[in-house]
């Protein structure tokens, strides 16, 4: 195991990584922007490190300078930011630095939707109809949608979390709708290579956890829900998935251990896939690492990932076989973010004047944020995820809706009053949705205004995609 790890990220996932390292007998040490030098994983590292401005989670160099200087020998990247760089994968390999994570080639092979394609395809995982290889023209981009047919998904090759991401319904809006999608790409991933698929307007996003070590051993952690979605973003996740039956759940956790078994994979990470009216799946993509939502798989499940990413990068056996695994009862998980959901969500940064957090039996606040934190303008709006579980769908849906009236955050906006909204909606507690359900409730579909446009093109600017989501 770790002597000493470095902590590559902030807000609560650094947290997250450096109670692990508490757990284990690791020291963490933490790296900070200047923005951030008051953060709460700051004060919590057992050492920190400034590494300069801003944007400095996305520079490589200083974060590999950190950990030679800390004398640390495993790195955490957490989600966002350069957790799913390859080539910082292999940075870390070539300065003696275990990457607590996958291997670069699988990073590299998955992060490419194309090549994740070809090796679903080998591995006998349904995927979805579209380009074969990455498209940099709309020209050829826009005979391969005129093939499958419309309407369609338009993907950057080396994206994630919503990003890169357009659908076009016609022919007619094709090519606006791949420039746009091209353009947003470049911008955050530096890469213009775009995909084409076959879109499913009323799917279902499911996706599966799973473990892996370097001795062979493949599991997964149950399914997950995901189809609360803002804009491909996500924003209320439960597991088990209460829209499948037990055969499909049982066939879509067996395919997805058979995915992640085909890459040898190491470590956490999620096999994501897209789900029809008729119950067929599809495979989306794979997340070479841990999951914003992976706290409700944990709490169905009594399996710490974190732990286990941990001992799976130390080239060590996992803790568990998958007959060890039992499942029980039901978990949600609500995003906060520093939004404000009656304004066009715009963003919300500033002093939090007063913050109670929600306890009781169940509940889970995993935040950085505490009464005086300034919150920063410069990164991503998620500020405090809330999970909660119960014996079943009914009683967790009610649980989380007494922890959501609980929580306070005073002097700043956040979306705690759109989840209340959400969880109080007859269709959300039948468990029938779509990713078109945010729509539904709304009562309207809308394109991206131009400030919608605007607080994008901030982030991207000054963050880098931090949450990757």
């Amino acid at each position: 195991m770790f002597k000493k790890v470095l902590i590559a990220n902030r807000g609560e996932i650094a947290l997250r990584g450096i109670r692990a390292c508490q757990e284990l007998g690791i020291v963490p040490v933490a790296v900070y922007s200047e923005a951030d030098k008051h953060s709460l994983h700051v004060q919590m590292a057992d050492e920190a490190i400034c590494i300069g401005d801003p944007k400095s989670y996305l520079d490589d160099k200083k974060l590999i300078k950190a950990a030679k200087y800390a004398n640390c020998t495993g790195l955490f990247p957490g989600y966002g930011y350069l957790s799913e760089d390859a080539k910082f994968a292999k940075l870390c390999s070539h300065n003696k630095i275990r990457f607590i994570g996958p291997t670069a080639t699988v990073i590299r092979n998955m992060g490419d939707k194309s090549e994740a394609n070809r090796i679903m395809e080998e591995a006998n995982v349904p995927v979805l109809p579209g380009s074969k290889e990455p498209l940099k023209s709309s020209k050829k981009a826009a005979y391969v949608a005129d093939e499958i047919g419309y309407p369609v998904m338009i993907k950057a090759v080396a994206g994630g979390g919503g990003k890169g991401m357009r659908i076009a319904q016609s022919q007619s809006e094709f090519d606006s709708m791949f420039g746009q999608a091209q353009v947003e790409a470049y911008e955050c991933f530096r890469d213009k290579r775009m995909s084409v698929q076959k879109y499913i307007p009323e799917s279902r996003h499911i996706e599966v956890q799973v473990l892996g070590d370097s001795f062979g051993s493949t599991l997964h952690v149950g399914e997950r829900e995901c189809s609360i979605q803002r804009r491909h973003q996500k924003l209320i996740e439960e597991a088990p998935s209460p829209s499948i039956d037990e055969s499909v759940r049982q066939l879509i956790r067996e395919t997805a251990v058979r995915a992640a078994s085909r890459v040898a994979y190491r470590g956490a990470g999620t096999v994501e896939f897209i789900m029809d009216e008729q119950g067929k799946f599809y495979f989306l993509e794979m997340n070479t690492r841990i999951q914003v939502e992976h706290p409700i798989s944990e709490m169905i499940s009594g399996v710490d990932l974190v732990r286990e990413l941990f001992i799976a990068a130390s080239d060590e056996r996992l803790s568990y076989k998958q007959s060890e695994i039992k499942f029980e009862g039901h978990a949600i998980e609500c995003r906060i973010n520093a939004e404000d959901p009656d304004n066009n969500f715009m963003p919300s940064p500033g002093m939090v004047e007063r913050y109670v957090a929600p306890g009781g039996p169940g509940v889970r606040v995993d935040s950085h944020l505490y009464a005086g934190y300034e919150i920063p303008s410069f990164y991503d709006s998620l500020i405090s995820k809330l999970d909660v579980h119960a014996s079943d769908r009914k009683k967790c849906i009610a649980r989380m809706q007494r922890a959501l009236n609980e929580y306070v955050i005073d002097g700043i906006s956040t979306t705690i009053s759109l989840h209340r909204k959400i969880l109080g909606n007859a269709t959300f507690q039948l468990g029938k949705y779509t990713t078109k359900f945010l729509d539904y409730m709304s009562g309207e579909k809308r394109k991206p205004s131009l400030h919608d446009l605007m607080v994008k093109n901030m982030y991207l600017s000054t963050a880098g995609c931090y949450a990757g989501e």
